[in-house]
Parts: C-alpha cells; sequence; structure tokens
C-alpha cells in the first residue's frame, strides 16, 4: 500500500513543496494538509440508467466527507452497461470492465496516497471492481450503491428490463402482438437506477451491506428518492472516521463475513455472477475461498424473499419490507450469521442489527417467516462432472424439476443460438450447449440473457436445458447452467460436445454429465483444436492472456 499524503508531508517537511503547490491550486489551504485526503471514486456515466444519478451522489460524498473533517479528491471511472451490450459483441467487454474499474481505482489511489476510498456505482461490474481494488489496497473504503431503479408498469404489472428481453420471445413465438412489445419497451426502464430485480447489481450492493462494506439499508435503496442522496452524505461520514479509527478493508472482508455475504445471497434469491465476483474479491483479499464453499452455504441457508427473475416482488419491494437488515437479522437469529463481523461504522453486525424485528412484517409477503421459505435450501448449486471437472454453476429458483437427459444442440457463439431459438428450431427436451463464449474464449465470457430469455418468453423454460461456458444476466432464470469449467477455447470437455450427444443436467445429483464413453472423448480430443485467438490487440487480447478460470473467479493477476 502506498504512504498516505498527511504522513509524508509531515514527515519530510520542505521536500513535499512542489506537491503542496499542486494541491493548492485543486483547492487546498494551509489547514487542509492535516486532514485526510479521500478518494472519491465516481462511476457516474449517461450511458445507462444504472449510473447516470451518480454525479449529484458523488457531490454529497464530498459533503459529508469535508463536514467530517476529510479533503476529498473526485477521480471517474468506467461504465458497461450490461443491458445495452448484451447480446451484441460489446458485451464481450462487461466482464473485462470490472478489471479494468479495479485497476483504475487502484491506480488513482496509491499514485496518489489517498487517506481513503469512497467508490460509487451502479452497473453491476461497478461494485466488485469497486471492492477487488478495496481489498487489494487495503485503505479505509466504503462502497455506495447508486441505488435500484423503480419499477416500470404497463397493465398492473411490474416491469423491469428482463420484462423486455422475454417479451421478445413471446412475440418470436407468436405469443405476443408487436404493440405489445413496443409498450413493454417503452414502460420497462422509467429513469434513474440500476436493473430493479434481484439481478447482479441489487444482489452486489446487498452483499456488499450483509458484509459490512456499506451502510445498512442502503443497497435497496431506490436511486431517485431522497433517503439516497442523504445516505450518501453520511457514508462520507462514516467513512472519514473509519481512516482515524484506521479500520481498513481487510479488517471487515474476512471469511467469516463473506460467509456473512454468501448467505445473504442465497436467502434473496441472487445472481449467478455473485459466485464468479466473490472469488474475484476473496482472492484480493487473500482470503480462502472454492467454488464448493457456495454449496456447502447452499444447503443450510433457505431461500426467504418473492424476488424477480422467478419471484414476484422487486428490490424496492424488499426495501419497504424491511431491506437487508431484517433478512439478516433472521438469519442472525437462525444461527446462519456471523454476528461478531466487523462493520465500516466500527460495530459488529449483531450491534447494527440490535433494532431489527426478529420477525418480518406479517401484512406483507416479500420476505416470508423463516419457517415458511420459498425454497428449503440455496437456489444457487454447484455442478460437477465430465463436462464440467472444475464446477459449473445451476441457478434452480423458478424450476419445477431441475433436471434433464436430452440430445445436444450445439453452438458455437450467442448469436447462432438465439437465431435458432427465434426461429423455432429447439424443441422440448432439448439441451443448448452455447461454448467458446467463456474468459478465454470470447474473450470476455458474455452473459447469454438473449438467448434465455427467449426460451423463458417461447414458454421453453421448464423442457429445455442450456449449458455454458460463459455467463448468465442477473435476470436469468430457467433449467440454465453457466460458467462451465475448464472452458472450450482452453480444451475443457464442453469443446468436445457433437450435435445429437446425450446430456445430462441434474442439479439435485449437483451431476453435469456428457453421455459418451471415455474412449469416443479420448478419440475427440485427439483431433480436437484450440482455435485462433479471436483478438490479437487491445484490452480483449491482454485479457484473454491474462485471465484465470471462472472456476477461479476470472481474475487477471493470479501468477501464483
Amino acid at each position: 500500500m502506498a504512504e498516505n499524503w498527511r504522513s509524508r508531508i509531515i514527515t519530510e517537511g520542505v521536500q513535499r513543496t512542489p506537491n503542496r503547490a499542486m494541491l493548492r491550486a485543486v483547492g487546498f489551504g494551509d489547514e487542509d494538509f492535516n486532514k485526510p485526503i479521500v478518494g472519491v471514486a465516481s462511476a457516474h456515466s449517461t450511458i445507462t440508467p444504472c449510473n447516470m444519478g451518480i454525479a449529484a451522489l458523488a457531490s454529497r460524498a464530498e459533503a459529508g466527507i469535508r463536514a467530517a473533517g476529510g479533503m476529498p479528491q473526485l477521480f471517474g471511472t468506467i461504465t458497461v452497461s450490461d443491458g445495452i451490450s448484451m447480446g451484441t459483441e460489446g458485451m464481450k467487454y462487461s466482464l473485462v470492465s470490472r478489471d479494468v474499474i479495479a485497476d483504475s481505482i487502484e491506480t488513482a489511489c496509491n499514485a496518489q496516497s489517498m487517506d481513503g476510498v469512497l467508490a460509487i456505482g451502479g452497473c453491476d461490474k461497478n461494485m466488485p471492481g469497486a471492492m477487488i481494488a478495496m481489498a487489494r489496497m487495503n485503505i479505509p473504503a466504503i462502497f455506495v450503491y447508486g441505488g435500484t431503479i423503480k419499477p416500470g408498469h404497463w397493465q398492473g404489472q411490474d416491469l423491469t428490463v428482463v420484462s423486455a428481453f422475454e417479451a421478445v420471445g413471446q412475440f418470436s413465438a407468436g405469443k405476443m402482438d408487436e404493440a405489445t412489445l413496443h409498450a413493454i419497451e417503452h414502460h420497462a426502464c422509467p429513469g434513474a437506477g440500476s436493473c430493479g430485480g434481484m439481478f447482479t447489481a441489487n444482489t452486489m450492493s446487498s452483499a456488499f451491506e450483509a458484509m459490512g462494506m456499506s451502510l445498512m439499508y442502503s443497497s435497496t435503496m431506490t436511486a431517485e428518492d431522497a433517503e439516497k442522496a442523504d445516505n450518501t452524505e453520511l457514508a462520507g461520514k462514516v467513512l472519514v472516521e473509519a481512516i482515524r479509527k484506521n479500520i481498513r478493508p481487510r479488517d471487515i472482508i474476512t471469511r467469516k463475513s463473506i460467509e456473512n455475504a454468501l448467505s445473504v445471497i442465497m436467502a434473496i434469491g441472487g445472481s449467478t455472477n455473485a459466485v464468479l465476483h466473490f472469488l474475484a474479491i476473496a482472492h484480493s483479499a487473500e482470503v480462502p475461498l472454492t467454488i464448493d464453499d457456495f454449496e456447502t452455504i447452499r444447503q443450510r441457508v433457505p431461500v426467504l424473499c418473492d424476488l424477480k427473475p422467478s419471484g414476484k416482488y422487486v428490490t424496492a419491494d424488499l426495501h419497504r419490507a424491511g431491506g437487508i437488515p431484517q433478512v439478516m437479522k433472521m438469519l442472525l437469529n437462525a444461527g446462519l450469521l456471523h454476528g461478531d463481523c466487523l462493520t465500516i461504522t466500527g460495530e459488529t453486525i449483531a450491534e447494527r442489527l440490535r433494532d431489527v424485528p426478529d420477525t418480518p412484517d406479517p401484512n406483507q409477503d416479500v420476505i416470508r417467516p423463516f419457517d415458511k421459505p420459498l425454497y428449503a435450501t440455496g437456489h444457487l448449486t454447484i455442478l460437477k462432472g465430465n463436462l464440467a471437472s472444475e464446477g459449473a454453476v445451476a441457478k434452480i429458483s423458478g424450476v419445477k424439476n431441475p433436471q434433464i437427459t436430452g440430445p445436444a444442440r450445439v453452438f458455437d457463439s450467442e448469436e447462432a443460438c438465439l437465431d435458432a431459438i427465434l426461429a423455432g428450431k429447439i424443441n422440448p427436451g432439448d439441451v443448448i450447449v452455447i461454448r467458446y463464449e467463456g474468459p478465454v474464449g470470447g474473450p470476455g465470457m458474455r452473459e447469454m440473457l438473449a438467448p434465455t430469455s427467449a426460451i423463458i418468453g417461447a414458454g421453453l423454460g421448464d423442457s429445455v436445458g442450456l449449458i455454458t461456458d460463459g455467463r448468465f444476466s442477473g435476470g436469468t432464470y430457467g433449467m440454465v447452467v453457466g460458467h462451465v469449467a475448464p472452458e472450450a477455447a482452453v480444451g475443457g470437455t464442453i469443446a468436445l460436445v457433437e450435435e445429437g450427444d446425450s446430456i445430462t443436467i441434474d442439479a439435485h445429483q449437483r451431476l453435469l454429465q456428457l453421455n459418451v464413453s471415455e474412449e469416443e472423448l479420448a478419440a475427440r480430443r485427439a483431433k480436437w483444436q484450440p482455435p485462433a485467438p479471436r483478438y490479437t490487440r487491445g484490452v480483449l487480447a491482454k485479457y484473454a492472456k491474462l485471465v484465470s478460470s471462472s472456476s477461479l473467479g476470472a481474475v487477471t493477476d493470479r501468477f501464483v
């Protein structure tokens, strides 16, 4: 970690005159050199509704930092809108952006020797990107979520962006007219904020609150409500106090606090992407965590919240029902949360939850009573077998019977698969294989929201399986398995599947199996040749050279 400005200025005195001269130009007075210098990492962007309200929040964060006696220094980082780039070549940059964000925050903070950092993010990768940087640097830090979008409305239904994707499938299957399709498009996203269901953005914000790196209740606030701005200013004040107390991310991000986060992810029905991101965060914090640990937690934690994509409600409804603290208090009472974990306020989880009711309000059904859960065990299960010796991730919420054995329908890209679905060429009982979309092969591990939504829209969600070495959006549900590792581009068994092969997906047995003899697989492997890299210059080429397996979090700094 770089030495902070304050200590360098005090110990080196006159040698730091040029540094002080530069800082005077940006507003420092004599008394300000004795204050902690606090970075405000803003992911503001007008390219996406998720991040378009962040500039105003950054100003409130600066005000909070100043009021608490710190000197805020604002800098920017990037964002990629998954929803806008979904289904295009541009989506290959989405996961890549997580590591670009982490690298940019680390670079700015360490280059300028900041005493702490407050990061504000909205879209999916802003959050894990910021947390990876915080864990790497280990300077006092707090994460502020830009807020969830309010639901859209059409004919008495709450809408999210996934409603638009599913409408495409319904329209293509002849189950929706064009006027309704356009109406859903016009009403799905009414304003600022991240996708409204328990998709990846809301999953990660909730997990960071549970981990203690964000303020309680902050993860489910809507972007446009005044409480979000007020909470952001409070976060600035809390961070300055954490700097004075020397509370650092690795004091908070521990094995026990990560288990808390994963338990909450299971309880709220969170995104498959959380597996990938928490493996990466744990790696940065040097906390031991494997893909199998998710399965251990899944088996003991029930799904308590009835939230989209497979459920009924949106995240704003969860906030009104008591938010993440209500879920955490129920888990704590059941012995499923470590109450002694530290939070950014300096209090423990148990202390922060002291005044939260033991049971949810009986006049709502967003959060189920602990003894009447939506599902008795968690919804994210780790499958293994000859198709995924390193593991794969299945999201089984909303699936009547999460097992299927059927003929493989093989596609070497997302686009080819989507064309087949929309053309009505996929039949009940098929198992779709989308490969060469992994971290190396894509490169970038695109999300398959367009094909999975088209499957749901066509009414095939319970009768068609899909496996991929790519990822899924947090908005995906159905009989789908992602993060298959090893991936096709490095010679994983998924590269050897042929059209018509029998494949078994069995979440009950935690099995992902290609029903082909070992002799036949050996013969196919002897003939297989790795594909030529799709990119040989630029960030995607660099990423493909550096990125680890998805079973290790798809990190880019794993060199030993």
